[in-house]
């Protein structure tokens, strides 16, 4: 039988009663109406990335699209009037940096700060992701979904959509309010993603958005470089956080396809080469070297990515921080002006510094290298991982009086 452990890159949860994998867009369809229409709950998970499952069985249907088909039909179109816009089509289920890849290889700007980003294209969405300086929302012109409540196929436009910070129609319909699920659409939302259309730009080079970017290129912010060597700094940049998923996941039976098999190969070898160059001890290097099936033993890897959303906070909230926190300008869910506060500063000044465990023989920790990803450390629990998130958030609540929200999706549990 096959578990959320197995698929999650936290490599936490329990067993699954109903586990599909659709190759066409009729049977995904047809899978998702048939479990609506007799009551059974559905999870469709892309790579496991930002999902947290208990470990009690889950009584329901667990859909991962397998579909992973990247069409450019703008191909065979001459360029107008100087405009240097190409759309992009991938199917749900295509893997993110696959995705990336591709688009990076054809010099299609847009969305190569996104680089090494875990899960599919259908998630991109959903939670709309972002990183150094780049939002998936900047570049996304429609999103072909699955309406479960009319019971039919919709195209959403960007503005349909209505992105937000790691926040979509799509995620908003999966709660009442923040952090608090909708019981009818959780834990998968409303609108299921079937492709997306992204509109980005061909060009030789592309803008660094970024201060961490520009320092490890050792160039001025808004410079333009070549947009493969923008991707290959930011995927320098994750893997020194341990922000990169473990790619020798892929060679695990559950995973194979996931992801385009030289992608996968050259993951693991640019793993090995960065553990190889950064003066990693022997033992770590000889386990990069010998993972052939299943997860290295870097449990930094191990996590749901970032575990805490950078709080957004009105005027008065922000003015009560020290003032060598930062503080961004935001806009609060309400469309008023607030301030993005950062979350690892937070935690970091609660006192919750790296590596931290609730107790010395906790198998759940923050991460070595910073505080934002939630970690297993071997053998942890969905429980474990909860007490320590809980303990974290009540601490940084405490310090601060800002309630940190999880980012994951959480299925049959949640912060105590």
């Amino acid at each position: 039988m096959t578990t959320f452990a197995e698929l999650t890159t936290i490599g936490v949860g329990g067993n699954i009663d109903h586990f599909m994998e659709p190759t066409t867009r009729a049977s995904i369809i047809e899978e998702i109406e048939h479990a609506d229409t007799h009551g059974i709950p559905v999870c469709v998970i892309g790579g496991g990335s930002n999902l947290l499952a208990s470990d009690d069985d889950f009584h329901g249907l667990v859909l991962r699209d397998a579909r992973r088909l990247i069409t450019v039909p703008d191909e065979a179109d001459p360029v107008e009037n100087g405009d240097n816009t190409v759309h992009v089509t991938a199917e749900a289920g295509c893997n993110w940096d696959d995705l990336v890849a591709f688009c990076v290889d054809r010099g299609l700007e847009g969305i190569e700060g996104l680089s090494g980003i875990p899960g599919n294209v259908g998630a991109s969405v959903v939670q709309n992701i972002g990183a150094y300086g780049q939002e998936v929302a900047t570049s996304v012109e429609s999103v072909e979904v699955w309406d479960r409540e009319d019971r039919k196929t919709k195209t959403l436009s960007n503005v349909e959509m209505q992105f937000g910070y790691r926040s979509s129609l799509l995620k908003t319909s999966m709660y009442k309010a923040p952090g608090v699920p909708n019981e009818e659409y959780y834990p998968s939302p409303r609108y299921i993603v079937l492709s997306v259309t992204f509109a980005l730009t061909h060009t030789e080079t592309g803008a660094v958005n970024y201060p961490q970017l520009a320092k490890a290129l050792d160039v001025n912010l808004s410079d333009r470089i070549p947009i493969s060597r923008l991707r290959d700094a930011v995927l320098d940049v994750r893997a020194s956080k341990a922000m990169l998923e473990d790619a020798t996941r892929y060679r695990l039976p559950i995973m194979v396809d996931e992801k385009r098999p030289e992608a996968v190969e050259r993951a693991i070898s640019a793993q090995q080469r960065y553990v190889t160059d950064h003066d990693a001890p022997a033992d770590v290097i000889d386990e990069h070297m010998q993972a052939t099936v299943g997860q290295n033993e870097d449990y930094n890897r191990h996590s749901c990515g970032s575990f805490f959303m950078n709080p957004i906070v009105d005027d008065a909230v922000a003015a009560a921080l020290p003032d060598d926190s930062p503080k961004y300008p935001a806009t609060l869910p309400d469309g008023s002006t607030g301030v993005k506060l950062s979350a690892a500063w937070l935690i970091d000044h609660a006192g919750f510094h790296k590596g931290y465990r609730v107790s010395p023989d906790a198998r759940a920790a923050l991460s070595d290298l910073h505080t934002l990803a939630i970690t297993n450390r071997g053998g942890a629990t969905c429980d474990d991982i909860v007490a320590l998130a809980s303990a974290i958030r009540d601490g940084v609540r405490k310090r601060f009086n800002v309630t940190l929200v999880p980012e994951p999706v959480m299925v049959n549990t949640k912060l105590s």
